[in-house]
Order: C-alpha cells, then sequence, then structure tokens
C-alpha cells in the first residue's frame, strides 16, 4: 500500500530563544549564528529530497526552510504560526514569576489562557486543523514526499495529537534545524488520524553512506 513521507523540521534560534523568552507572532530573524548553524547542518548532514515544503508564515521559519530546502518553493500556511502568548509575548517565566495571570495559565487546565492570548485547546485546534488540511491535500495530489519547517510548540502539538507511539508533548522536544521523519499510511491516517514515527532528521552523511 502506498505510504506518504512527511518531514517535520524546526526553525533556527532567534535572539528570543536564547534569551529564554516566550516569543510567539513576534516576527524575529534567525540570529547569524544560527543561519551560520543551519548551514552547517546541510553541509554534513542530509535535508531529504520533497516535492513540497510548508512553513509558518514567520521569517524564521521561512528563512530556515529556504536554507534547508534551497530548491523548493516555500508554501506558508497562516495557521502554523507559534502560540499566541498574548500579555506574556516577549517576558521570561523570571519576568512572570509574581504574575498570578501566569501562575494560573501554568497550573490550568487546557482551555487556560494567556490576557490577550489563545488557550492550549484553541492552539491546538488550530494546528490540527491546519496539519490535516495539509496531508489530506498532500495525500488528494499525490504529493508522496513532504517537509514542514515549524516552531516547536507547533510540531510537538503535532507529534503528541497524531504520532505512533503516543507520547506526550515533551518526549517530542527537539534541536533547531532538526525534528523527525513521519510515515503516513492513508488507511491508518483515514481510520484513526494517526501517522508512525519512523526516525530522527536529518540523517548523518556519513549514515548515508555506511547503508550503501
Amino acid at each position: 500500500m502506498k505510504s506518504y513521507t512527511f518531514y517535520l523540521f524546526r526553525h533556527g534560534l532567534t535572539k528570543g530563544n536564547l534569551n529564554a523568552q516566550y516569543i510567539g507572532h513576534t516576527d524575529l530573524p534567525l540570529t547569524t549564528d544560527s543561519i551560520s548553524a543551519l548551514k552547517n547542518i546541510k553541509a554534513h548532514e542530509h535535508y531529504p529530497k520533497v516535492s513540497a515544503v510548508f512553513s509558518s508564515p514567520l521569517k524564521r521559519c521561512i528563512d530556515s526552510a529556504k536554507i534547508m530546502f534551497p530548491d523548493n518553493k516555500i508554501i506558508t500556511i497562516d495557521d502554523f504560526i507559534e502560540y499566541n502568548f498574548g500579555e506574556f509575548e516577549g517576558l521570561t517565566a523570571e519576568d512572570l514569576k509574581d504574575n498570578q495571570d501566569f501562575k494560573n495559565w501554568l497550573h490550568g487546565d487546557v482551555n487556560s489562557a494567556p490576557p490577550y492570548g489563545e488557550s492550549n485547546a484553541q492552539f491546538a485546534m488550530r494546528v490540527c486543523s491546519a496539519f490535516e488540511k495539509v496531508v489530506d491535500g498532500c495525500i488528494k495530489t499525490g504529493t508522496d514526499n513532504a517537509a514542514i519547517v515549524g516552531h516547536a510548540g507547533v510540531l510537538m502539538t503535532i507529534l503528541s495529537c497524531y504520532g505512533l507511539p503516543e507520547a506526550p508533548m515533551a518526549h517530542w522536544q527537539m534541536d533547531a534545524g532538526y525534528g523527525f521523519k513521519l510515515r503516513i499510511t492513508p488507511s491508518l491516517w483515514m481510520q484513526g488520524k494517526k501517522l508512525e514515527v519512523v526516525d530522527t532528521s536529518p540523517t548523518s552523511l556519513s549514515d548515508i553512506k555506511d547503508q550503501n
């Protein structure tokens, strides 16, 4: 039976990442060091050849995707944008440690939200709806090899909601420039909206030579 291969890659780092800030919709650029790091990964390891590349609309993802996949047109998906942190945007946990709204959000249920932000439930619904449309579109068009370059929170949500083996979000943490290889079998996807997480990615060029 025909299967579809998807790759999920986390974007390179911004100053907000390095400063441990809550950066959601703020359109920060990649740092110079992170651009070099992504180019180094590409030079020494193997980003796969894919037919389609999808990205968050924010430049930290688009610019990462252009480094990883220079031969592909980058298709932006608005609903792959990072979490809306509302009033917490740009602040750190240390900045917010005495903020009661922050404490409630950290210890609240999935419907808790930062002031003027979105709840975890709203975020998951947005991301999952967009991901399902991308997968269904690829199956419909026969696009059997695709990549998504996105934010850690977006990618971890996808993996925790659809991935087999099943695991919580924290299990799916990934370094900048790296991610996971997925296999989607139409019957499993149509019946239960599940996919297989089969490997990490990218694969080292030396590992590829060892396999040949």
